[in-house]
């Protein structure tokens, strides 16, 4: 069943898309992709993080095109056979960063008690598909041979992200399929994009006035994608596959009044249409983006809850 919206949304978001329409922001299609960073940066970036952990450290590790950027999170929770989750921040692959997605993955590491890696894969366009995609898998393939030396079981290994990071992270797990790479025993997929977004209802009900709009999502595409061709790809739309069997168990997240609820919704079918185990949380009352809205300015219980959701279904598949 296609889930919906509630009546409105919640007094909190609403609150939130009243200040963010007062402040009147430009349309990212008016702006550079290095303006929009820098914009989505002072919206996000944080000097005093409210979460601490036992270590938060940045390294560079050995990408396809020289170092790769990572941030790794250690919560101080003991033993050896922790899962390490690998994560991929959103921004439509064009904008956002480790440090955009600092606060979301030291609550997922406290929350969770297990390592997180953060991943600063190439934005476009830049770096246009496949770029990005090829800079998380091989941040997967080494998190596969670090996770010993991490405090972690290679064994349980979890990759996942919002938005553009929820489709690197469904990607990343059907590359791994396909070229026999490190075995994946979860994903966590916060309101991913993995489909045909645009032919979907949500797409037309949400399109304007809740945070994420077409136009966005247009100006995006526009950027990833070098070649029309290139978004037919399985790895750049990972639901025009034929076959996703023998992809990891997940969690899917999706948002009532979000653009990609209903694009969330088809991989969730899709997945257990396969036979492959899915927990799926809807939040009828929120937008995009609300997973990651943790902390003062804009703080949610909703988004709260579905970290204690994510992380309920992590440590029941993998503890």
């Amino acid at each position: 069943m296609t889930p919906s919206s509630a009546d409105e949304p919640h007094p909190d978001v609403q609150a939130f898309l009243e200040l963010y329409e007062s402040l009147d922001t430009p349309e990212f299609s008016e702006i550079s992709p290095v303006e929009a960073r820098a914009m989505f940066d002072e919206m996000r970036v944080t000097e005093e993080p409210d979460i601490e952990l036992e270590s938060v450290e940045d390294r560079t590790i050995d990408g396809p095109r020289g170092d790769l950027p990572i941030r790794c999170y250690e919560p101080g929770t003991e033993g050896d056979d922790r899962p390490l989750l690998v994560y991929f921040h959103g921004g439509g692959w064009v904008i956002g960063s480790i440090d955009t997605h600092d606060g979301t993955c030291r609550k997922l590491a406290a929350d969770s008690g297990y390592p997180v890696v953060s991943v600063d894969y190439g934005l476009a366009p830049e770096h246009p598909f496949p770029e990005g995609l090829q800079d998380c898998y091989a941040a997967l393939e080494w998190a596969a041979d670090a996770a010993a030396d991490l405090g972690a079981d290679p064994n349980k290994l979890v990759v996942g992200g919002d938005s553009a990071g929820g489709n690197l992270a469904t990607a990343v797990s059907l590359l791994a399929r396909d070229r026999g790479g490190p075995d994946i025993a979860y994903q966590l997929l916060i309101y991913p994009s993995t489909g045909k977004v645009t032919e979907t209802e949500a797409y037309e009900q949400n399109g304007e006035g809740y945070f994420l709009t077409r136009d966005d999502m247009e100006w995006f595409r526009e950027q990833r994608f070098e070649s029309d061709i290139d978004q037919g790809n399985v790895y750049a739309m990972p639901q025009l596959a034929a076959d996703l069997s023998g992809l990891p168990p997940a969690t899917v997240v999706t948002a009532g009044f979000d653009p990609l609820r209903d694009d969330g919704a088809n991989l969730v079918e899709r997945l257990e249409a396969e036979g492959i185990d899915v927990a799926h949380h809807h939040y009828d009352d929120v937008i995009h983006g609300f997973f990651n809205m943790i902390s003062d300015p804009v703080d949610l219980d909703r988004a709260h809850e579905a970290y204690e959701d994510a992380v309920a279904d992590l440590q029941a598949a993998l503890e």
